[in-house]
């Protein structure tokens, strides 16, 4: 019987990953997309822990960890793109 309800849960997230890429598509600006896209990277760990639960394994945490970070990482490397324009600063002026 739970089976049954993480299988409806699992559509759901699917079908709201199809709204969010919809936003990461055509949102009007880039902070929509930025903010887009760590959503997509949240209801991707959603996904990955309700199959967790179907399957009644603990393998799959490992990957959830692996994805968090990985969405952290771009949503702060896409916050610093948008603050100055680059990613990686080459001080090139500072004498040591």
């Amino acid at each position: 019987m739970t089976n049954i309800f993480v299988i409806i849960a699992i559509i759901i997230v699917a079908i709201s990953m199809i709204g969010i890429l919809i936003r990461v598509i055509l949102g009007p600006t880039l902070a929509d997309r930025v903010i887009a896209l760590d959503a997509l990277g949240i209801t991707l760990m959603a996904i990955i822990a309700l199959f967790s639960v179907l399957t009644d394994t603990t393998f799959l945490f490992v990957i959830l960890l692996l994805i968090g970070i990985l969405a952290f990482l771009g949503t702060a490397a896409f916050a610093k793109f948008m603050d100055k324009g680059e990613i990686i600063e080459n001080d090139r002026d500072d004498t040591y």
